[in-house]
């Protein structure tokens, strides 16, 4: 197989890279200029179904493969049984989620013979490209500037009327502010205590404003979308308090 021969020999920073790019071309053709085909592919009514990017910049629908361990990580597994108990688009975004995590499982794969030097510059590459989630929800990339208001760089995507209240959806910490890092590194997580990062996903309370890292309080990106107002762990023990 082509996989085989790639996976025995050794691969540059660059190779890998075009493996990737063309692999997450390929994906972002299925979920958006071919999305009609690859929805009525992923019938509930057959069997586990993978999606998967191949290196020709084409995308498939199939069962898992068959060998133990398989060749190359494999992506998730049974995306078509959850097809029709979600909204359309809601159904699209997990996808994306799950497939932008296969895609750097397989780039991990790859650049695990690499050096330190190589992997950083490697993944330095994969995050100039917008995620498959960020294609598929239309959501900003890195390069887009935050908001500003009243003169200060705003680390929300809600703003808050004159009496406290939210409007529209929770605040996050977006890619956007990795290059604000500096500015950003005294912000601490409301849970762990560790530093802002500006390539982890965060998530403010709307009640006490502290943040959180996402995966410290269990909200993923596309879990924030359906969030009106988010409350904290801390702030949700305490809504019985006068």
């Amino acid at each position: 197989m082509e996989m085989a021969a790639i996976s025995s020999s050794p691969r540059t920073v660059e190779e890998i890279f075009k493996d990737y790019s063309a692999r997450r071309a390929g994906i972002v053709r299925a979920l958006t200029y071919d999305v009609d085909e690859f929805y009525a592919t992923c019938d509930p009514e057959k069997e586990n179904l993978c999606l998967y990017g191949h290196p020709n910049e084409t995308w498939e629908v199939t069962l898992p493969a068959e060998e133990v361990p398989p060749e190359l990580p494999e992506p998730a597994l049974g995306i078509n049984f959850a097809r029709d108990g979600m909204h359309r688009r809601d159904w699209l975004s997990l996808v994306a989620v799950h497939t932008d995590s296969w895609l750097l499982a397989v780039a991990f794969y790859f650049g695990a013979r690499l050096n330190r030097n190589e992997r950083k510059r490697l993944f330095s590459m994969i995050n100039e490209l917008p995620t498959v989630f960020e294609v598929v929800t239309e959501r900003k990339h890195v390069k887009d500037k935050p908001n500003v208001d009243n003169g200060n760089k705003s680390r929300s995507s809600t703003k808050r009327t004159n009496d406290g209240q939210a409007k529209s959806t929770p605040r996050v910490y977006d890619e956007s502010y990795a290059e604000d890092e500096d500015e950003h590194g005294e912000t601490l997580c409301g849970s762990c205590g560790g530093n802002y990062s500006g390539d982890e996903f965060w998530i403010g309370c709307d009640i006490c404003e502290r943040w959180y890292h996402g995966k410290c309080v269990k909200i993923t990106p596309a879990k924030a979308e359906s969030i009106k107002q988010y409350k904290c762990p801390s702030c949700s023990t305490k809504k019985g308090r006068p």
